[in-house]
């Protein structure tokens, strides 16, 4: 049996794959098992945040192979504390918590608010406002808080507790207010997996308003814009937020599982020992990774995102067959006349990977990618949107 025909076999069938086989990669280019280069813009839906094989991240992770590769969390570690201090310091957040994906980042937020809001405010005081159209993950809690009913089905009944309010509608969120006892708002600044649909500024400070004013926590999911994605370190940064809660995952480790829920002032002191725990969370190895990627994060890397944004966004905004371009920083949803799929697979013959999100061709390509390696894949992608 060849790759593709072992993982049908072996492997549960919950991916719609490509057809294809990858087995190297260095910075924004990928080869395929037969030898063909792509342009990545995937860069493992935004994980690759330095692209493939970066040589600094190599050295960081390959040092810590070579001195331990796990201990457990009833000991310390020098880079689970090292990352938690850089968070800390760059976000001005409190504490950290580590876990090993966006979920579970998510899933220790819903816990402190949830914990913070029966101490403050009794135990019937639990609901978590989230928006229509967000994607928070797919454990039963995040499943629950996503608002998106694709993702629910199957999966019923759904965990109580969470209310929906449509994006950008602050009057919904409001209303909710009034009649439930809410504990936290908890939203993507950039809806990513709903089709890269930012939320607008004057949304997001009634959002702070009403947090600070009734004394409901406000979640920010960074799970997909974090880490440079959005050209800030974190995307609340972009609308001047203070949240008391911040997930983030995908680029943070550069390739290696990690999660990390930060949290502020109001919330540093609410998990207590033995309220909450990973066995794997902060791993030396991942955090040593986590580490190099945040130090590479600086304002050089950050304004070069936001160049390249505007490149792409100006581009694509006056192409033929792109009825509308959507998203932030390096973060870019393109609403096609053709199917998003076909043009998809008519990059993927020509040489560029490219993603989805709903009906749009998503773009989330490295943050260091090269300009004219970033030139030559919009060519592609021009020529892709066109009807035949």
């Amino acid at each position: 049996m060849n790759i593709q025909e072992k993982d049908s076999q072996y492997v549960a069938h919950t991916y719609a794959r490509f057809p294809l086989e990858l087995v190297k990669g260095e910075g924004s280019l990928v080869w395929d098992h037969e030898g063909n280069e792509y342009i990545d813009l995937g860069s493992g839906i935004a994980v690759s945040a330095l692209g493939s094989c970066d040589a600094g991240w190599i050295q960081a992770v390959e040092h810590q192979l070579h001195q331990i590769q796990h201990t457990s969390n009833l000991f310390y570690t020098a880079p689970q504390a090292d990352l938690a201090e850089q968070l800390c310091l760059r976000t001005g957040m409190k504490k950290v918590f580590f876990g090993n994906s966006g979920a579970e980042a998510n899933e220790c937020a819903i816990k402190v608010a949830r914990k913070y809001a029966a101490e403050k405010k009794g135990t019937d005081c639990y609901t978590i406002i989230t928006l229509e159209n967000s994607f928070h993950g797919r454990t039963l809690a995040t499943l629950a808080a996503t608002g998106q009913e694709v993702f629910h089905q199957d999966f019923l009944p759904l965990m109580e507790g969470f209310a929906y309010a449509p994006a950008n509608d602050l009057a919904a969120v409001e209303a909710l207010c009034k009649e439930k006892k809410i504990a936290a708002i908890m939203v993507e600044l950039v809806q990513g997996e709903g089709g890269v649909v930012p939320l607008t500024a004057e949304f997001c400070q009634g959002l702070q308003k009403i947090a600070d004013e009734q004394d409901i926590l406000l979640i920010c999911d960074e799970v997909q814009t974090g880490n440079g994605r959005t050209g800030e370190l974190y995307a609340y940064m972009n609308f001047g937020l203070h949240p008391d809660l911040v997930t983030t995952a995908k680029g943070l480790g550069g390739g290696l599982p990690i999660g990390a829920c930060l949290m502020g002032v109001r919330v540093e002191s609410v998990l207590d020992y033995g309220s909450h725990g990973s066995t794997f969370g902060g791993n030396p190895i991942a955090a040593a990774g986590a580490l190099y990627v945040l130090s590479q994060i600086n304002e050089a890397l950050l304004q070069e995102v936001k160049e390249k944004s505007a490149y792409l966004i100006d581009r694509f905004s006056k192409a033929e067959g792109i009825k509308s371009v959507s998203g932030m920083g390096l973060m870019l949803g393109l609403e096609t006349e053709r199917p998003a799929a076909d043009v998809i697979a008519d990059c993927r013959a020509n040489g560029v990977l490219v993603l989805k999100a709903k009906d749009k061709v998503r773009l989330l390509p490295p943050l260091n990618i090269p300009m004219e390696l970033l030139e030559k894949a919009a060519d592609v992608i021009c020529n892709a949107v066109k009807e035949n």
